[in-house]
């Protein structure tokens, strides 16, 4: 079985795993999702204050050896466990995911572009673009609903980390896209990329 392998990159609250999922929507039986949050690496070895200290919006907190790895297996033609990555504790939880190979993988993450190694793997690249101010309102929702931050916290990590970061290493890679998509709930860029996929499996 030959697999396409299909990044998806754009900031914090830009959509990115939302287009993903609609995408998997389309082709529920033919599309692994694989979600770039959950390599970051463990911090098992380090206290939950230190962790709160991570900056986790750059290169380093993330275990792109591994996902490299685990591409290259997936494209194979063979299983993985991908790691779970739990928000609260910051650090990696104790199960995996076991995640079986389709003809179409989806990768999503705000660094998915930055090395050119996991670049060079994707067959379709997709940068999602979201205005600032909506991208740190829906990053606020989620924090604070799903991931039991507040709202002060949520928003001194934006202007220290997450805004800065984005600016350094995520918004100058949209330059690889090969498609920029306005939001992850454009219907017309959905329809679009699906008729892409739809030739691939073809």
């Amino acid at each position: 079985m030959k697999s396409y392998i299909i990044g998806i990159a754009g900031g914090t609250g830009s959509g990115k795993s939302t287009f993903a999922e609609r995408l998997k929507e389309q082709y529920p039986d033919r599309i692994t999702l694989v979600s770039y949050d959950n390599y970051y690496k463990a911090q098992d070895h380090l206290a939950f204050e230190e962790r709160l200290l991570t900056n986790y919006d750059c290169p380093d907190a993330l275990d792109t050896d591994l996902l490299i790895r685990h591409l290259s297996v997936l494209r194979r033609g063979e299983c993985v466990d991908m790691p779970l990555y739990d928000f609260y504790i910051h650090t990696r939880k104790p199960k995996s995911e076991r995640l079986t190979p389709t003809e179409i993988i989806v990768v999503d993450g705000i660094l998915t572009f930055h090395d050119v190694r996991l670049r060079e793997m994707f067959d379709i690249k997709i940068y999602v673009d979201t205005d600032a101010d909506e991208r740190i309102l829906r990053r606020l929702r989620r924090d604070v609903l799903e991931r039991g931050r507040d709202i002060d916290g949520v928003i001194e990590q934006y202007v220290s980390t997450v805004k800065p970061m984005h600016e350094i290493y995520v918004e100058p890679t949209k330059k690889y896209a090969d498609i920029i998509v306005n939001g992850g709930k454009n219907r017309t860029a959905l329809d679009i990329i699906s008729a892409r996929i739809t030739e691939l499996l073809s």
